[in-house]
């Protein structure tokens, strides 16, 4: 959040291995400056990467699973824990349509309304502090434009407001997990109107 408040820094944060190569190398070849942000836990994520030379736009996100009853926008770590959790509640025969934004600036909020517009509910998850974050901003454009298309508040899950303790169970307990994420979606499904 911090930097996507810089006007005309490029923001990036992949999820997948395809993601990092094609984005890092429309990175490089640039003119503006821009911030690659890498996931530590994304490291030994395997994935299909072609040798072949591919370039990935700015603002462009990807639908990395589609559906009709719930949107989950994730970014970097947390689309992998989105992805599980579509998987589960696919299961339960909900279908989640999780969205990868892949840059945050610029971010494409025109997949994303396009989503919101076909299943009418909307969870961010970020790793990051809720307050004054990524998805804080996400939320507030979705409920600006779209408004009456919601047939939920949009929901957020992220990181406590609090500093990250060092020990690893308290660590797990404050950032988001996939249990963290499924009860938001399930709040966001239930949700009634008055």
């Amino acid at each position: 959040a911090f930097f996507m408040h810089v006007p005309g820094l490029v923001v990036i944060q992949p999820s997948t291995p395809f993601d990092f190569k094609g984005l890092l190398k429309s990175a490089i070849r640039d003119n503006n400056p821009a911030i690659f942000i890498e996931h530590k836990l994304l490291y030994n994520t395997k994935g299909r990467v072609p040798e072949e030379e591919y370039l990935i736009p700015f603002g462009c996100a990807d639908v990395k699973r589609a559906g009709k009853d719930v949107t989950i926008l994730a970014t970097s770590y947390m689309v992998l824990k989105a992805l599980e959790v579509a998987e589960q509640l696919a299961k339960e025969g909900i279908q989640a349509e999780v969205i990868d934004p892949r840059t945050i600036n610029p971010f494409d909020y025109e997949t994303l309304f396009d989503s919101v517009r076909k299943t009418h509910r909307l969870v961010v998850v970020v790793e990051a502090y809720r307050t004054g974050s990524v998805a804080s901003e996400v939320s507030a454009r979705v409920h600006e434009a779209l408004f009456d298309e919601l047939h939920a508040p949009v929901m957020c899950v992220g990181a406590a407001d609090v500093p990250i303790p060092y020990a690893t169970e308290l660590e797990t307990f404050v950032l988001p997990s996939t249990q963290s994420i499924y009860e938001t979606v399930q709040k966001v499904l239930s949700y009634q109107k008055h």
